[in-house]
């Protein structure tokens, strides 16, 4: 006779413990987010003649340019150098979060490869 719930040696509470443990992953997930979206990260090019600050969730705060840095003779290496610095504090943003998604992920154990 079949047991009850159709899970032959006990697999709903397995599955129950896989499902509260995805719901805890989701819940620190989202409070790890909210914290990486209050942080800024902070990059510069050209020696430092170029900052930019960006939030945890990519929004571009400032940029501070040196004064020595504006030459009206050479405006595309200005340019340059702000987009370097925009683009390492993006990819900053891009680390961080890779790196959290690696703690959230790596206590997992047997959930393998399921996606949520």
């Amino acid at each position: 006779m079949a047991k009850r719930g159709g899970f032959p040696g006990g697999m709903p509470g397995n599955m129950n413990n896989l499902m509260k443990q995805a719901q805890r992953m989701q819940r620190q997930m989202e409070e790890s987010q909210k914290e990486l979206e209050t942080k800024e990260f902070k990059a510069s090019a050209g020696g430092g003649a170029v900052e930019a600050v960006v939030s945890g969730n990519k929004k571009l705060l400032s940029v501070n340019i040196a004064p020595d840095a504006v030459d009206p003779d050479d405006v595309e290496m200005l340019q340059d150098m702000i987009v370097a610095a925009v683009n390492e504090a993006m990819d900053q943003v891009d680390k961080a979060q890779g790196d959290m998604m690696g703690k959230m992920t790596g206590g997992l154990g047997g959930l393998g490869g399921l996606s949520f």
